[in-house]
């Protein structure tokens, strides 16, 4: 034990040394040797060498902090602080640790009932292997006349069910290697319901009920090697040429682009984030805030099978498993054109020492033909006119790669100030196996659709929870509410009938701005009621939706209890640097009572207040037989627009190409 203190105290030493002194961005993320001092410090501390490392990130400074800094960039930065969320003694601990002192700020003990911390890969990896030398699993796959071997098995979280006692179980999920594809998701070995305990590392629940075929491997294999005549057309190789060099600059995790500033990082949880977006306007010859922060703050997917084997399965893919932890690297020329950068993300493994996902993050430039603006003009005498500038883009890109699913999530940054938030939808279908072939042989509901011999793709669900915390021309902004409402024409010296005009309110609490889209036209902006345009209107952003998803559970279903916030499309919150994750700090198994519905019950003031506006897009998924057995891209998407945020198009005195 001693020498085991020894070798800590000499790596927390070398470590100060090693360690650079200032971050060069107070948002930057933990760096590899931050990440392995937290390690040291949290690990000297409790003096335990079996602490789990559930989740490690920098503990954001407090905005008005970084704010200043950012306007005095000579001054000292905010304290370089982190938090370590860590599981030991079958207990969740929160520290906070001071990298500038080496010191524990404060050590938190998190009750089990406001659940658990995120799985690690680690914990997931080791608990997946326990079937193997299960005697009971191995008589199930004996029975079945399946080699036991050739099985792969996963972990899944178990969510609540009305339970006044939860322990850190999953649900462990088998298929099998069919005749050499690689698509084992396609053969799911039903009727086996195995749980096991993550702290004890033991299965403690196991039974079997009916077993369902295993559905053929003919035609599941989605490598281009195993493919057979004939073929699909060729797609041509396609190249972005810029003659005069890239026109992306990156220092560190800055990001300058055309009329942008802007900050990028990574996170093991939230996975890309963009912070302290700045554009610049020719106008004012300055550059001014439009968000200081935005992310994916949850991704719920339940599914829609609510039998003994499958209810369980609504995951919270950000809280349950991280975004970060899931992501990949990405291919160059492949995942992104061949004009791309990139950056790497690093997160602590489950022992505390840093992982590198190497290009895990890539930018890039976006020339897909589009028009940024163009007008033909023949109406002057001996005159025509053509003016086109052709749209040009900043797209910041990112893929995790969650279970079954690709998620590709892109922020694009254009120059007349939009912003384009993006995810696509790919990877392979949750597939239950069962006996039929056809759709004439099915008596019962199987909750989706037959995709292919034996083989159900499960009804399902994809909730993008987005945080967005604007700063419109400064951090004391307000909600505005237009609705576009039907009016009689009253005036008799025309025919018309009818027009439509807008009617704004500016809700004062939460509970006024917080809605969910219907069939009546509302637009919702985000405005800096104390900055206007020499017209008088006030600087403001658009939220235009693209993308509707409501939820079809029932408000008193366990898992909506804990998707609460998948109630409404539009939530409005002031500034709470803890409000991070609209599915609470701890999601697996959490019981709804930390959630941004429960936050936003207190009923707080918006008006011309730092407030986060949070925006809600998905899909519901009825799989199809072209989803399988790998789904082409689906696409779900919103913009942030400019609303009188300039005094006329930003893009006018844009140099042509």
């Amino acid at each position: 034990m001693a020498s085991t203190c020894y070798k800590l105290l000499f790596n927390f030493i070398l470590f100060i040394f090693t360690l650079s002194p200032t971050s060069s961005h107070p948002l930057d993320p933990l760096c590899p040797e931050e990440l392995t001092l937290v390690r040291t410090i949290v690990t000297y501390s409790t003096s335990n060498n079996d602490i789990i490392f559930s989740y490690v990130a920098l503990d954001e400074p407090d905005k008005p902090l970084v704010l200043y800094w950012l306007s005095n960039p000579t001054s000292p930065p905010p304290p370089r602080r982190a938090l370590a969320i860590t599981r030991f003694d079958k207990e969740t601990h929160e520290f906070i640790v001071d990298l500038s002192t080496q010191s524990i700020i404060s050590d938190k003990l998190v009750c089990d009932d406001q659940g658990y911390p995120t799985l690690t890969l680690g914990e997931r990896t080791e608990v997946s292997l326990l079937p193997y030398a299960y005697g009971p699993f191995i008589e199930s796959m004996t029975r079945r006349g399946l080699n036991s071997s050739a099985a792969i098995c996963s972990a899944y979280t178990l969510g609540w069910f009305g339970q006044d006692k939860t322990k850190r179980n999953v649900k462990l999920q088998c298929f099998y290697l069919n005749n050499g594809s690689v698509n084992f998701y396609a053969f799911p070995i039903e009727g086996i319901w195995m749980i096991a305990n993550l702290d004890k590392m033991e299965i403690v629940e196991y039974s079997d009920r009916h077993a369902k075929p295993i559905p053929k491997s003919e035609g599941t294999d989605y490598r281009f090697s195993e493919q057979k005549p004939p073929f699909g057309p060729r797609i041509n190789p396609a190249a972005n040429c810029q003659p005069d060099g890239p026109g992306i600059q990156i220092l560190g995790h800055m990001v300058r682009w055309g009329n942008w500033k802007l900050h990028v990082s990574f996170d093991a949880r939230a996975g890309q984030i963009i912070s302290t977006a700045l554009i610049y306007d020719e106008e004012c010859q300055r550059y001014r805030s439009v968000l200081y922060r935005g992310y994916v703050s949850e991704l719920f997917v339940p599914y829609m099978d609510p039998t003994l084997g499958r209810f369980s399965d609504t995951f919270f893919d950000a809280g349950e498993y991280g975004l970060g932890y899931n992501a990949v690297s990405l291919e160059p020329s492949t995942d992104c054109p061949n004009n791309a950068m990139f950056m790497d993300g690093y997160y602590a493994s489950d022992d505390g020492l840093p992982v590198i996902v190497p290009r895990a993050i890539c930018l890039f430039e976006r020339y897909a033909g589009d028009i940024m603006w163009r007008h033909t003009e023949t109406a002057i005498p001996s005159t025509i006119i053509n003016e086109v500038r052709p749209d040009r883009s900043l797209v910041i890109r990112m893929v995790a790669t969650v279970g079954y699913y690709d998620y590709i999530f892109d922020s694009e940054f254009k120059p007349d100030g939009s912003i384009n938030m993006e995810v696509g939808l790919t990877g392979i279908l949750a597939i239950k196996a069962t006996e039929y072939t056809n759709n004439l042989q099915i008596e019962k509901e199987i909750y989706g659709p037959l995709v292919s011999e034996n083989s159900i793709g499960l009804n399902h669900d994809h909730f993008f929870m987005y945080r967005l915390d604007f700063d419109v021309d400064g951090i004391h902004n307000s909600m505005v509410k237009r609705k576009l409402v039907t009016e009689r024409n009253r005036n008799s010296d025309t025919p018309r009938k009818s027009y439509w005009t807008v009617i704004s309110e500016t809700p004062k609490t939460e509970s006024e701005a917080n809605f969910q889209y219907g069939l009546d036209p509302v637009q919702v902006l985000i405005v800096n009621p104390n900055k206007k345009t020499r017209l008088g209107n006030n600087h403001g952003y658009r939220l235009l939706p693209a993308s509707f998803i409501h939820p079809l559970l029932t408000e008193n279903d366990y898992p909506q209890i804990r998707a609460a916030f998948t109630e409404n499309d539009v939530w409005i919150t002031p500034y709470n640097k803890s409000e991070k994750w609209a599915s609470g700090w701890y999601a697996d198994r959490s019981r709804g009572q930390d959630t941004l519905a429960a936050w936003s019950r207190r009923d707080r003031e918006i008006d011309n207040k730092d407030i986060v506006l949070w925006h809600l897009m998905g899909l519901h998924h009825v799989p199809s037989q072209e989803d399988y057995p790998i789904m082409p891209t689906l696409k779900a998407r919103f913009e942030l627009h400019p609303n009188n945020y300039f005094e006329r198009n930003p893009v006018l005195k844009l140099i042509p190409t």
